[in-house]
């Protein structure tokens, strides 16, 4: 979404419904090869995806239609930098001998992923503060048009106490469901332009496939430095942009 709207002075409310649109397809696309290889914890998933929804909801009715675009814009900058730093100062941890609460326990939310070891188990913790986060996840992704990925993994990672990679694919299974919330409505408000949504959407595809596979590969503290990197940088500019009124 900020591509659309710094590289290519696209309005931001189409950027979001054409962004909304490609965060569907990225998750669609890669979360499938996720399940296939047995890192997404579809169980979480679903349970978590309660919140993502009524929040969505919330951020693309209510929010979106009060808010004007430079607001807008403002808060995005802020939320990609927060996600930025907050993801380069968390320390990697392995989350060893993590004591399951009874939310988890019941709703039996522990899993496990490969590793080049065999499966590793996994219990999870404090399901209710990460229930929180995820709704607020969800009013982002609705208002923002994004899959709020990045607030999703630091509450599963930080809150939940799940490994970063489960965490990660579990994520990205979530952010589609999260993204068709907000896609309807910003579809019912015309929104969603078929000629800038399709090109975004097949090059994002594309991309999610390649990522996929780069995952399993890439080292973890490789990852959370481009990650930090890219968002941090497009988070000042959204900023500026926000408070000159050029979007």
């Amino acid at each position: 979404m900020p591509l659309l709207t710094l590289l290519f002075g696209i309005n931001i409310h189409y950027a979001i419904g054409a962004s909304l649109v490609s965060v569907i397809a990225t998750s669609s696309g890669a979360a499938s090869a996720y399940v296939r290889e047995g890192f997404t914890n579809i169980r979480i998933g679903m349970v978590l995806e309660i919140a993502t929804v009524l929040g969505a909801l919330i951020g693309s009715i209510i929010l979106a239609a009060i808010l004007p675009s430079t607001m807008i814009a403002i808060i995005f900058g802020i939320v990609l930098i927060y996600s930025a730093i907050i993801s380069s100062l968390l320390r990697l941890q392995d989350h060893e001998n993590v004591q399951p609460d009874r939310w988890a326990t019941r709703l039996r939310l522990g899993g496990s992923f490969p590793t080049s070891e065999g499966l590793k188990a996994y219990e999870v913790s404090s399901v209710p503060g990460g229930f929180g986060l995820m709704t607020v996840a969800g009013m982002l992704s609705g208002l923002l048009g994004i899959g709020s990925g990045a607030m999703k993994v630091i509450a599963m990672d930080q809150v939940m106490k799940i490994p970063f990679k489960a965490a990660t694919t579990t994520s990205n299974f979530m952010i589609g469901v999260t993204a068709a919330a907000s896609a309807a409505v910003y579809l019912h408000r015309g929104y969603i332009d078929p000629g800038l949504s399709m090109p975004v959407m097949l090059g994002v595809l594309i991309g999610s496939l390649l990522g996929a596979k780069a995952l399993t590969r890439l080292h973890i503290k490789v990852l959370r430095t481009a990650f930090s990197v890219v968002i941090f940088l497009l988070g000042i500019e959204m900023i500026f942009n926000g408070f000159t009124g050029r979007l």
